[in-house]
């Protein structure tokens, strides 16, 4: 199957929507599914960087280590799972607009399912993740277009 992608348009720049969206503490503030979200060690963000990311599908507590395997601030970045049943491939882009006053974020979303998750991914986490996207870029839009810059 193919991954899941979403466009917004934000009213900020570039650099702040790639700050926040990238910060693993933000995460569920903005992603409905995202219950706690938190970076490994003291490091600053970047390529090999480790988040525990723990969301909830339905009913069930679902926790997973994600790896930063690109970062290029303010334009992408990509975070792979890399445990569980379960592995998110979550790849954002963020393209200035006009003046570069506004941004396009870009999101793309896959799966790689191993042992149960080859039944998980097609029944439950794909049309879940295909409905909440949406949701979750409104919610980001909407945080930084209040928050000043």
């Amino acid at each position: 199957m193919s991954a899941i992608k979403e466009s917004i348009d934000i009213d900020r720049r570039p650099e702040d929507v790639y700050a926040y969206a990238i910060d693993p503490s933000h995460l569920p503030d903005w992603q409905e599914s995202a219950i706690s979200a938190h970076q490994v060690g003291d490091a600053p963000l970047g390529v090999g960087s480790r988040v525990e990311v723990t969301r909830r599908v339905g009913r069930r507590e679902m926790p997973t280590t994600m790896e930063v395997t690109e970062f290029d601030p303010p334009r992408s970045w990509t975070m792979q799972g890399i445990d569980g049943p379960v592995r998110g491939k979550m790849h954002g882009t963020i393209e200035p607009l006009g003046d570069g006053s506004r941004s396009r974020l870009t999101l793309d979303l896959d799966f790689e399912s191993h042992g149960k998750g080859k039944v998980l991914v097609p029944m439950v986490i794909r049309p879940y993740a295909r409905k909440e996207m949406p949701k979750n870029e409104a919610t980001l839009k909407n945080i930084l277009e209040r928050t000043p810059a």
